[in-house]
């Protein structure tokens, strides 16, 4: 079990500071929307919109620099087509990471305190579903944390009926038509998931398996934000591929779907 860091003793407070960091450096009155780019995910960054300015995640308070290959340590703001302003993490901290679970979700609880009403979540996954082969976009329908862990402290009873948007799960098929949704199972890692736990995340209901997401969207429900998720498939999972896992083609799977995850993203930030 992780502990909470000194710093995050009020995670609230230290989000308000983060906050008041961002929209001083960068002379903005609010954010409208911020974006959590997974592994993968980093090309899509360019040509979000118009960038404003950018500066090292390390120099916001409460952030670490991220830790894990093919993570970006950079915060862009850019202004959308669409006119909105955008923050965009190009990294995450991670529960396996030793952090906390306060950590992990303070990108998103410093977007909400700068304005943010929309987070939109991606990450690279393992898929259960062979017709999902890599370079798969996948919509998030509904998640189910396998980590024992919330960013959650006392009786604070949050509504998870609806953790992912419906009507941002449009928005993004106006943008692609095609794409498929299904059930994101987040385990802790960050070992891989065995073929035995990929076969419960199936019965349990899942589609895709990863070690990210699901506590950051329990913390944006909390904060009032809508949330869109959209999973990359990098790789099929164990037990259902034929060769090994490694990190290595998760990066490599991220790297050839990098154009129709620019286009994508790119479709969705300017409809907002």
């Amino acid at each position: 079990m992780t502990e909470r860091a000194p710093e995050f003793a009020d995670p609230e407070k230290l989000a308000a500071e983060g906050a008041a960091f961002l929209l001083e450096r960068f002379s903005l009155s609010s954010i409208d929307v911020a974006l959590v780019l997974g592994s993968g995910w980093a090309a899509a960054a360019d040509g979000l919109g118009q960038q404003i300015a950018h500066c090292d995640l390390a120099e916001v308070p409460g952030f670490a620099k991220p830790s894990v290959a093919g993570h970006g340590s950079e915060l862009r703001v850019v202004r959308t087509t669409g006119g909105k302003i955008a923050a965009i993490f190009t990294g995450r901290t991670h529960l396996y990471e030793g952090r906390g679970a306060a950590q992990v979700v303070h990108g998103i609880r410093t977007s909400a305190a700068a304005g943010a009403r929309i987070v939109v979540l991606t990450n690279g996954c393992g898929g259960l579903n062979r017709d999902w082969p890599p370079g798969t976009p996948v919509l998030i329908r509904d998640h189910i944390n396998l980590t024992g862990a919330t960013p959650l402290i006392g009786a604070r009873f949050i509504d998870l009926s609806e953790a992912y948007a419906s009507r941002l799960r449009d928005l993004a098929r106006s943008v692609e038509p095609e794409l498929p949704e299904g059930v994101y199972v987040q385990f802790r890692g960050p070992q891989f998931e065995t073929p035995a736990e990929v076969r419960m995340a199936g019965v349990l209901g899942g589609d895709l398996v990863g070690m990210s997401t699901a506590l950051e969207a329990v913390a944006a429900r909390e904060a009032g934000m809508e949330v869109l998720g959209i999973s990359l498939v990098t790789n099929l999972a164990a037990g259902i591929s034929a060769t090994p896992l490694s990190h290595q083609e998760v990066l490599e799977a991220g790297q050839e779907a990098a154009p129709r995850l620019r286009r994508l993203l790119a479709g969705i930030a300017s409809a907002l």
